[in-house]
């Protein structure tokens, strides 16, 4: 039995065109019981690629291919004063909670301190502080062996592998390749001398970039867009080869015929691996407490105590007659009632008194905040605790919407604040929960199908003239999305693709008669919705109960300050993070303009209060 350890999805981004669920299907068909995952210097697809291999019935294998820094003094191959070779790279699997941890908390460094020409390089010495959990494979020809190997230095070679295996005792892996490059056999050979001769284990791996033998040229369409190379171009560094594809077991097993231990190691490994994540368990920070009249609350109390001290306040405001307030009262208590019963039922005080806290600073700090919108309005407790503005009773505005017990999710607040003051709002949180607590959250970015046409036709060489009017053959009506499928798929039940070639006729007859036409839209088709590139959630930020990498790990843009997770807001959620929604709206800025202007021009005029403007003055103003 062989297994797969080595794989690159799209979220390679640069380099790989697996898609998760077809990579995670074809493993499945061909009997694999297990499935690694290796994508370079990152997790970004961990938590998709987990769920996915599980509910397939396979055991996940997760791990990164890193470039190393500061493993000596010396690299193979440097002259001075001359270009350096590329990093070595090795792969790093995890082999439980504490090898997850560990592999998180090394990317996040990586990124973090130490980009350079745009990759994240993980130094040797944090690998030697945070190895614990994780299996290193050598890395084959791009490994520090490995290169070592292919300069003819035996001895330095022997060195470095048994520096290697010192870090990694039991759990280090010499990798053997064959997929059709120059150099492989002269490096199995090598290889395989070496551990004979230092008594360690060889496993064999494949470099999977791309699912079937004819994803070939979609898989080099995808490398030349990234690197702005033409894909015709043949004096263009070629880094792959045909060979490497999804190839089954058996096709695995054949290759490596002559060294069964290497097939057989892929199994071991495998069984070595045995990472459980946690998934769909909220994790809230903690809010800290302060005492109320000398003594501590819990959670729950002191959540229930402010929640009617704010009522009572707002009822102030609403009705400054008593013997009217006191009329009203019993309807919003018992709305109070039962909403504090199903926050604290559902186990959420905590995200109540989080928002009102820094929703509270904001107002107190000279950041315009909004009066709230969505669903979180119909919340009487939120009116109550400042997070908003309106009185959901007045407006018979629905609870259950935001809150449900027989729909368990997170309640989520989307909060508006001054574009020109949110980042000091999101500092304010950092600096009372800690900045290695709070980050905000990665978006993946694809190519949409009239980009994918514009993309792979400039790699094709073809004029942009002839791109942009084959592009803008492909419909864009708002709320519709539309695929480039050619030929279309049978509809079946429940089918809510649209397809560009029903829809538009000119099209369909265009892919007849045109080869190029035809061409560049089953060259576009496969890479259509593929991670194109990594951003960052316009508005999410989240706040961790303690270190993020203990629940993600970190990215950080090349020449940017602000870190996010590698996860996107759906993997952050099922990892157990909290997303709150800072989200900056331009009107608040410009209706903070307007005030300050106002305030300005009735600038010494005793008691003078904004409010008080009659509303016709207001619209003068306006």
């Amino acid at each position: 039995m062989f297994i797969h350890l080595r794989l690159h999805t799209e979220f390679s981004v640069v380099d790989g065109t697996n898609r998760i669920d077809d990579v995670v299907a074809a493993a499945a068909a061909d009997g694999q019981p297990a499935l690694g995952i290796s994508d370079l210097n990152n997790l970004f697809g961990g938590v998709k690629f987990y769920k996915a291999a599980r509910s397939a019935g396979l055991k996940p294998v997760i791990g990164a291919e890193v470039m190393l820094q500061g493993f000596s003094d010396e690299t193979p191959g440097a002259m001075p004063g001359g270009p350096q070779p590329a990093p070595p790279k090795v792969i790093l699997l995890v082999q439980d909670k504490q090898g997850y941890l560990n592999l998180s908390e090394l990317l996040a460094r990586a990124w973090t301190r130490n980009v350079q020409r745009d990759q994240a390089l993980v130094r040797w010495e944090w690998v030697q502080e945070l190895n614990a959990g994780l299996l290193l494979l050598s890395g084959a020809q791009a490994g520090p062996v490995g290169q070592a190997l292919l300069q003819g230095d035996t001895q330095r070679a022997t060195d470095v592998a048994l520096q290697l295996a010192g870090v990694f005792p039991h759990r280090f892996y010499l990798e053997l390749q064959r997929a059709g490059r120059v150099d492989d056999e002269r490096h199995v050979v090598a290889a395989v001398q070496l551990a004979a001769r230092l008594h360690l284990p060889v496993v064999a791996t494949h470099p999977v970039q791309f699912l079937t033998a004819d994803d070939y040229e979609a898989h080099e369409a995808r490398v030349c867009i990234s690197d702005g190379e033409i894909l015709g171009n043949n004096r263009r560094v070629r880094r792959f080869t045909r060979e490497q594809f999804f190839k089954s077991a058996a096709e695995m097993q054949a290759l490596f015929a002559d060294i069964p231990s290497a097939v057989a190691n892929t199994l071991e490994i495998a069984k070595r691996c045995n990472l459980t994540l946690v998934l769909g368990k909220p994790q809230l920070p903690n809010f800290p407490i302060p005492p109320v009249d000398g003594r501590i609350m819990s959670v729950d109390e002191y959540f229930r105590h402010v929640s009617y001290e704010g009522l009572e306040g707002r009822l102030k405001h609403l009705f400054p007659d008593e013997a009217k307030r006191e009329e009203q009262r019993p309807r919003y208590v018992e709305r109070l009632e039962f909403e504090l019963n199903t926050i604290l039922k559902m186990g959420f005080p905590g995200y109540f008194l989080i928002v009102s806290d820094f929703i509270k600073w904001a107002k107190e700090n000279g950041c315009p905040v909004g009066p709230g919108r969505g669903s979180g309005a119909g919340s009487l407790v939120a009116y109550a605790l400042l997070i908003t503005d309106l009185d959901p009773l007045h407006y018979n505005l629905l609870f259950e919407r935001f809150l449900n017990p027989e729909r368990v999710s997170m309640p989520d607040f989307d909060i508006d604040f001054c574009q020109s003051n949110r980042d000091r709002v999101i500092d304010y949180v950092k600096d009372r929960y800690g900045k290695d607590a709070v980050s905000q959250i990665a978006t993946f970015g694809t190519m949409a199908a009239r980009a994918a046409i514009r993309d792979v036709g400039r790699v094709l060489d073809f004029s942009y003239g002839f791109c942009d009017g084959i592009s803008k053959l492909i419909p864009n009506k708002p709320g519709m999305s539309v695929t480039l499928q050619y030929p279309p798929n049978p509809k079946k039940e429940g089918d809510k693709n649209n397809y560009a070639i029903e829809m538009e006729p000119i099209l369909a007859d265009r892919i007849e008669k045109e080869e190029d036409v035809k061409t560049l839209i089953e060259l576009a088709q496969k890479l259509e919705g593929m991670t194109r590139n990594i951003g960052m959630h316009a508005g999410g930020v989240l706040i961790a109960p303690g270190k993020l990498t203990d629940f993600t790990p970190l990215y950080q843009q090349p020449g940017s300050e602000s870190a996010v997770s590698q996860y996107d807001k759906d993997d952050v959620e099922a990892a157990g993070l909290v997303k709150f929604d800072f989200l900056g709206l331009a009107t608040l800025t410009i209706l903070e303009i307007a005030r300050e202007f106002i305030m300005k021009r009735h600038k010494g005029q005793e008691n003078f209060r904004f409010e008080d403007i009659p509303l016709d003055d207001k619209a003068v103003y306006a």
